[in-house]
């Protein structure tokens, strides 16, 4: 695929040996003129060897974790348009031009390769339930529609990459590139592609509990980072049902004789009010927090080009 701009494919990797080699060979078929990058994270195998040899341009980041691999490659490296992908040959690198293209043709930001299995191994059960929960969770917070939030095969505009702020250390990266995206408003799609399970001998390194777990924690801190007025007004008026569910018999009794024989629960039920009223107002504080952040991200995202070089 020919074209005029300059692109760049960003393999973060860890200990893959086995398949870096033929994932950066099918990328130089697919896009002869693209420059391809290789982060290796610390591997211990030949990783480093094999991407050599496939003539990836090999560069190393020393914090453990993709979230600081894909930090450091946005960081670093300058084009136009970026492509990302495993090293572990299960995406499907034949339909890159298509998202090139579907990026460039409606003038998206993202465009997210949304895995479709086609091997019965490709994914592990718990994985696969695990990103249909994260997704839907997601999905429901900022109300947009999405089929595979967790997919590690995406295409950036200049403009998203450059302004991305980057927080997160591990496999939470792709929840937070999500949310990032959907927070700010930017165009961004998803393209069904196909996914393939490992090749013999090659191991995931997503661990189905610890980093789901993680994944889940990040989406709870963007959440309450990006939707505050939400989250602390749904949270004020648990209190307020709480206090109302306690406070109902006290007040029914003080009606009747007069008297509040049950201090301890009237000063329970205080508290919960005033958890109420003060969980509205930090929800309001924390609301022009995350619209000021946002308007700093906005300008962020306008100062630089976009893919066609305005």
């Amino acid at each position: 695929m020919s074209v005029p701009y300059k692109v760049a494919v960003l393999i973060p990797c860890y200990n893959e040996e086995i398949a870096v080699g033929k994932v950066v060979s099918k990328f130089q078929q697919v896009l002869p003129e693209a420059q391809i990058y290789v982060y290796d994270n610390n591997s211990t195998d030949n990783t480093v060897i094999e991407a050599q040899k496939a003539g990836a341009i090999v560069r190393s980041e020393s914090r453990q974790g993709k979230g600081n691999v894909v930090r450091r490659m946005f960081a670093d490296i300058d084009a136009d348009i970026y492509v990302m992908s495993d090293g572990d040959e299960t995406y499907e690198i034949d339909a890159t031009p298509k998202l090139i293209e579907t990026l460039q043709n409606e003038n998206l930001d993202m465009v997210i390769g949304s895995r479709k299995e086609v091997d019965l191994d490709a994914y592990r059960v718990g994985h696969r339930w695990g990103n249909w929960l994260l997704t839907h969770i997601v999905q429901y917070f900022f109300n947009y529609p999405l089929d595979d939030m967790l997919s590690g095969f995406r295409v950036f505009s200049r403009r998203f990459v450059k302004s991305f702020p980057a927080q997160s250390g591990a496999f939470e990266i792709e929840t937070e590139l999500t949310v990032y995206a959907l927070s700010s408003k930017l165009p961004i799609k998803e393209v069904e592609t196909k996914y393939f399970a490992r090749p013999q001998g090659s191991v995931s390194k997503l661990s189905t509990y610890k980093d789901g777990l993680r994944i889940l924690l990040m989406i709870v801190n963007l959440v309450k980072d990006e939707r505050a007025l939400m989250v602390f007004s749904w949270l004020s008026f648990v209190f307020m049902l709480a206090g109302l569910g306690f406070g109902f018999p006290v007040l029914t009794e003080y009606l009747k004789t007069g008297l509040v024989p049950r201090m301890p629960t009237t000063i329970f039920v205080v508290g919960l009010g005033m958890c109420s009223i003060f969980s509205l107002l930090i929800g309001f504080l924390l609301d022009s927090v995350s619209k000021n952040r946002k308007e700093v991200r906005r300008l962020t995202y306008l100062q630089y080009r976009g893919k066609n070089g305005n």
